[in-house]
């Protein structure tokens, strides 16, 4: 394979992390130390060792919260979690890992968007994204990434070159 563009390697590497399943029909399982429910504002309220998995998906938190907003349609959904760090993870079809670490980890289901924010990182594969603040959406495929206000660090993507296959492997694909 040659290199790829860098926009491309940066749209591949946030390709589908979220719950927006493919296969809706997919359960979710949520487990932690405490749950609360505010059913008048339809708010679910996970405390403490949070652990969500959904199919290939899976984010661990020390707290999530599940925005059910019916003003929006069925499906409105804004998942907030957060924790020192959030972390989210899917194995993708190649099967590496595509993992988002921050303070904050939202995903607004009905937008197809998410943001992370607070020591950002998007890694895979070698491939990695660093900022403050960390958008991705995915119905228009685009990034964004910047520094925080208050931060002096500025935004780091590294990049790792494609590691050539023996020309004896190459033919065994």
């Amino acid at each position: 394979m040659k290199n790829k563009p860098v926009f491309a390697v940066l749209a591949f590497l946030l390709s589908a992390p979220a719950f927006a399943a493919k296969a809706p029909s997919e359960p979710v399982s949520i487990v932690a130390e405490k749950q609360l429910a505010q059913l008048k504002s339809n708010i679910g309220i996970f405390e403490k060792n949070v652990e969500i998995v959904h199919g290939k998906r899976k984010i661990k938190a020390d707290r999530l919260e599940v925005h059910r907003r019916e003003d929006l349609g069925e499906n409105a959904e804004l998942l907030v979690a957060t924790g020192n760090p959030a972390i989210f993870q899917e194995t993708q079809i190649d099967g590496s890992i595509l993992k988002a670490s921050a303070k904050e980890v939202r995903y607004d289901v009905t937008n197809r968007l998410l943001t992370i924010k607070g020591d950002a990182e998007i890694s895979q594969a070698g491939q990695k994204i660093n900022a403050e603040v960390i958008v991705y959406d995915m119905e228009k495929q685009l990034i964004s990434a910047e520094r925080g206000e208050a931060s002096q660090s500025r935004v780091r993507t590294i990049l790792v070159p494609e590691q050539k296959k023996p020309a004896k492997e190459q033919g065994k694909s």
